[in-house]
């Protein structure tokens, strides 16, 4: 099916949103009034730049406070209406949005509304528009889409249909199920938003938290099956009203838009792109650093072996049981400081994986590669992170191993390390992004989205994983756009004895994070605990969880750049981060920046 996004979905000038549209690769657009309104272009001129663009102009919205008014008052909005049937004429629009009164002079008279309605559409039908009414959710009378559906019904006016909208709905809670009573081609155009499960005034819900589908909590894939079913074959349209994205740049905000339909489309049966390979496991980590010495610190208080030297680049290979991390000091990199730079995702099948990115929008990257460097396909997430798709050790398949030269032997007494799970610091304007990326591109399964107090703010967090937990990304932003603590990034490494890795670290002249006493007071009035362990918790800075399958010790160094290392130890199936001590962490995090920076 054709796709299309309103102007109001995105930031900038009519003409940088009609580009970013056409880039995404968007079949038309909902022309905005606001839009045409603050544009230096004529009606003809934004006519002809759709159609240099490939875009067709499907719905030219919104006309407001039409229906079911007193004579005079619907007199002169038939006299403002025939002004826009003009304009849509010079705009090549054929297909125009009428929203439900919310005017305190619309009467509550079904009839009457029907009959101007009526009235309307066969103005409309003079000048060769289709006139779509919608229910909006505050409407004043009609507020329903099956209240809506009935009085254009009552108009019986071929040039009048209804316009199904997803959130206003959804948002009221109401059986889409009902939309399979409405003949598909009385069905005039289909509008999609997804938005989060708040309890909160419908119209500042609107106005400020719709999301593109797959973002929020509507089942928005089982409305479109029952429009589907009552024969609608229109676009697919998004209309959506969000802070965030009218302060983003329109580009990436439109092609996460159609990332967001195509995946709806493969949920729906419409499409079919590769099918998703979700990774089985961490294949490596790596940090890109201005000095490596510091980070090699770190890896060797913690029990790493530098075992491996990149052939051509200057990449060292790190290693400590399953755990790999790679320490790329690069000159391109020296500006950003130390960072997490990449992710090796283990594949089953890295081929599909990368064509299924690419499918998706996900932008492949190109790689420099010497005679005889492995093939191995890499995407970018949003955030910039470099995603790999390996299939370490499996041959025939490339092995990103060969592209290293052995410096020193793979320790083999340093336990059943490996990664846990990695925390990636999203910009701000792009963690609903993020999380639509890595559940569709990787199939990654998203759980709830969390927030953290941190002492200048909340911090938002949310985590996805595979069913089996061998792959773990916790997304985060922090409270504010320009707060540091908004880009700390984490590799949290698994190893099954806690205490015993943290001894070590510290013997070995590593310095681990300090946990305040008031901590452990809580901790000893919330938990029971063996002899001695508390006090050994304490003394380490170790911190303790527990949920309904398990147990949870986790610990953290000090901040390299941008980089901490988490230690953990997952026992009897415990699922989840460690959510409930961030706060603590966090604060323990700013009390030794500040202490280093005095």
């Amino acid at each position: 099916m054709r796709t299309s996004i309103a102007t109001v979905s995105l930031s900038g000038s009519l003409t940088e949103k009609l580009t970013a549209a056409s880039r995404a690769g968007f079949d038309g657009v909902e022309i905005f009034e606001n839009d045409l309104l603050a544009s230096p272009l004529t009606p003809e001129e934004i006519r002809a730049r759709c159609a240099d663009l490939g875009l067709s102009i499907d719905l030219y919205q919104p006309m407001r406070d039409i229906e079911a008014l007193p004579e005079e008052e619907f007199a002169r909005a038939l006299r403002r209406a025939r002004h826009k049937f003009e304009l849509m004429g010079r705009l090549g629009a054929d297909t125009v949005l009428v929203c439900s009164s919310v005017s305190p002079h619309a009467l509550d008279d079904d009839a009457l509304a029907a009959e101007q309605l009526s009235r309307l559409a066969g103005l409309a039908e003079d000048h060769g528009v289709r006139v779509a009414y919608e229910a909006l959710a505050w409407g004043r009378h009609i507020s329903t889409y099956d209240h809506a559906w009935q009085v254009v019904r009552s108009a019986d006016h071929p040039a009048l249909g209804t316009c199904l909208d997803s959130f206003h709905i959804l948002s009221r809670g109401s059986d889409p199920k009902g939309i399979e009573d409405i003949p598909g081609e009385k069905i005039f155009f289909l509008q999609l938003a997804d938005a989060p499960l708040l309890a909160m005034d419908v119209l500042q819900w609107s106005r400020h938290y719709r999301c593109f589908p797959g973002q929020g909590g509507f089942d928005v894939a089982g409305l479109v099956r029952h429009v589907l079913r009552a024969g609608y074959r229109g676009p697919l349209s998004l209309e959506v009203f969000n802070d965030v994205f009218r302060q983003s740049e329109a580009g990436p905000t439109a092609v996460d838009a159609r990332r967001s339909l195509l995946t709806l489309q493969e949920t729906v049966g419409l499409a079919s792109p590769p099918a998703p390979a979700p990774p089985t496991g961490i294949a490596f980590a790596e940090l890109v650093t201005p000095d490596a010495a510091p980070v090699s610190a770190v890896l060797g208080a913690l029990g790493f072996t530098r075992t491996a030297r990149h052939r051509g680049k200057p990449v060292d290979l790190w290693q400590h049981g399953e755990a790999r991390v790679l320490v790329n000091t690069g000159p391109a990199e020296r500006r950003d400081g130390t960072r997490l730079a990449a992710v090796g995702l283990e594949s089953p099948d890295p081929a599909g994986a990368a064509r299924r990115a690419e499918a998706l929008l996900a932008p492949v990257l190109p790689r420099r590669r010497a005679p005889g460097d492995a093939e191995v396909e890499a995407v970018a997430a949003p955030d910039g992170t470099e995603l790999f798709f390996c299939a370490t050790g499996r041959s025939p398949l490339p092995d990103w191993r060969a592209d290293f030269e052995d410096v020193a032997p793979a320790p083999h007494d340093g336990g059943p390390w490996r990664v846990d799970h990695l925390s990636l610091a999203q910009p701000w304007h792009q963690f609903d992004e993020a999380a639509l990326f890595h559940r569709s591109v990787l199939g990654l399964r998203p759980q709830e989205s969390v927030d953290v107090a941190d002492p200048y703010g909340l911090l938002r967090s949310r985590a996805v994983s595979t069913d089996d937990g061998a792959v773990r990304i916790a997304l985060t932003v922090g409270p504010a756009p320009t707060d540091d603590t908004a880009h700390a990034q984490h590799l949290a490494l698994a190893t099954d004895d806690v205490v015993a890795a943290a001894r070590r670290y510290r013997e070995a002249g590593g310095p681990l994070l300090p946990i305040p006493a008031n901590y452990y007071d809580d901790l000893a009035a919330r938990f029971e605990f063996a002899d001695g362990e508390l006090e050994t918790y304490r003394e380490l800075g170790i911190l303790y969880d527990r949920d309904a399958h398990g147990t949870f010790r986790h610990c953290y160094t000090h901040t390299v750049g941008r980089v901490f290392f988490e230690l953990v130890q997952r026992d009897g199936g415990y699922r989840g981060y460690g959510a409930a001590n961030a706060p603590v962490r966090l604060a323990a995090q700013h009390a030794v920046r500040a202490f280093t920076a005095g």
